[in-house]
């Protein structure tokens, strides 16, 4: 199964419910919500799609029915914006 983990030690910060992510191997800043934050730091560690979104269902009590979908497609952003790497 396939698992994602972070490119690189990318600088992080979290200000008021709100994640920033300094890439500084393109010089691009994402911004991530509250959400967005927490997958971003379980992904620190290879992470499965399935896994990411047990822990979302454990973390979080209203999950959208579309999760899976949504999930799915942050990691692949993730993915476009050099952030994430398939684990070896």
């Amino acid at each position: 199964m396939t698992q994602y983990v972070w490119r690189n030690q990318y600088e992080t910060v979290e200000l008021d419910g709100e994640w920033i992510i300094l890439n500084t191997d393109s010089f691009t800043v994402t911004k991530l919500n509250d959400l967005g934050g927490f997958c971003w730091t379980l992904l620190q560690s290879a992470q499965t799609l399935p896994a990411l979104l047990q822990a979302v269902h454990e973390q979080y009590e209203a999950v959208s029915p579309t999760a899976e979908q949504e999930l799915e497609s942050f990691v692949t952003d993730l993915m476009q914006r050099g952030l994430l790497k398939y684990a070896v």
